[in-house]
């Protein structure tokens, strides 16, 4: 199964995002988290994030980019529990059943927007339309053609 990390390729997620995400976390899209924010009160940074940001699953903060990657069994269950507890903590989950249900429903939507090759950077896009928040997910497929050069590489999670 393939989800995403966070990523960070240069240091402006540090300057745009009041809580950015540390490079190597798990991530979501994390748009749920803007359901009921009124986006004319945000301020500046909270904007970007509002438009651009992905959720990291340790820091519950936002970066521009994300990695798809590979994911095991016990890992998922370990975000899954934790983004629970942040859901029912943050955001008044009527209990921790509901909360572990929207918890999943999140990692198996972000899965599904994961369905690339390993090593592809994604972007988020949001905006308020008449309906809601309008999502787009963009990819940028990492080159193996031998005539560019490399930009980024996965390291492994040990180094």
């Amino acid at each position: 199964m393939h989800l995403a990390k966070t990523m960070r390729l240069d240091i402006s997620d540090k300057k745009i995002f009041s809580n950015p995400a540390e490079p190597g976390e798990w991530a979501i899209t994390g748009t749920f988290s803007y359901v009921n924010v009124d986006y004319g009160g945000l301020n500046s940074k909270g904007k970007i994030a509002y438009k651009s940001g992905w959720l990291g699953l340790s820091s519950f903060g936002r970066s521009t980019l994300v990695c798809v990657t590979v994911i095991n069994e016990f890992e998922i269950q370990q975000i899954i529990h934790n983004l629970a507890e942040y859901i029912f903590r943050e955001f008044k989950a009527p209990n921790m059943l509901d909360a572990l249900d929207a918890a999943r429903h999140e990692v198996s939507d972000m899965s599904v927007l994961c369905d690339h090759p390993t090593g592809t950077l994604l972007a988020i896009g949001r905006e308020f339309d008449d309906i809601g928040i309008k999502e787009q997910v963009g990819k940028i497929q990492n080159s193996n053609d031998e005539n560019h050069a490399r930009i980024w590489e996965i390291m492994p999670e040990d180094t």
